[in-house]
């Protein structure tokens, strides 16, 4: 389980920061793990999202033999991705549907077995940068919900911490008078300046 921030430990928060963002572009097939029904998988997913845009996500989960597939069509912006049962953290995610060629190429790169995150980065930044990757002309959300797991009775995630990203591609520090390096604080700042995957990172102070 990732645990944000650590204060006084900006490094190490970058670090983790990037990590986390490239487990939700690029999350691996479910394989050998026990994947839970659909209904469930709607249910937690869509717990990432404000509760305005819940009800009409559109949800991507985890069939029976673990590979990564739409459990419900979507009548808004959002886009929402169960927890990867394979994983020992407990994770879900949404973002705005404008992301998801970008969200969609991170995991095809897994798929095909590219499992190096800087690699992956390279790929989609230098797609983007060649004009054969789709990237939102205007800021875009992504919404990032971790816990102890989900309590599907309650409706309740145990322990939820809630990370908002906003991506704005080619963004930089001139243009946005954002800090490119994080100081442990829930100040915001602007990771990948200048690429097309630049985003601007918000974490609230952990309350737990």
């Amino acid at each position: 389980m990732l645990a944000f921030p650590w204060r006084g430990n900006a490094p190490r928060t970058a670090l983790l920061a990037a990590l986390l963002v490239t487990a939700i572009h690029c999350a691996p097939p479910a394989t050998n793990a026990q994947v839970s029904n659909e209904g469930a998988q709607i249910a937690e997913a869509v717990q990432a999202a404000p509760e305005s845009f819940r009800e009409g996500a559109r949800v991507l989960g985890f069939a029976s033999d673990g590979s990564m597939v739409e459990i419900r069509p979507g009548t808004n912006e959002m886009v929402c991705l169960a927890d990867n049962p394979s994983r020992d953290d407990w994770s879900v995610a949404c973002y705005h549907a404008s992301l998801d060629p970008y969200m969609a190429m991170g995991r095809d790169l897994r798929m095909q077995g590219v499992t190096d995150a800087t690699e992956i980065r390279n790929r989609r930044f230098q797609a983007a940068d060649d004009g054969t990757l789709a990237m939102p002309d205007k800021p875009a959300a992504l919404y990032v919900l971790t816990g102890d797991g989900f309590d599907a009775a309650s409706g309740e995630v145990q322990n939820a911490f809630l990370r908002y990203v906003l991506y704005s591609p080619y963004a930089t520090a001139e243009s946005t008078g954002l800090t490119t390096t994080p100081d442990g604080s829930v100040q915001p700042w602007l990771m990948f300046p200048g690429t097309a995957g630049a985003h601007i990172m918000i974490t609230p102070a952990n309350a737990n």
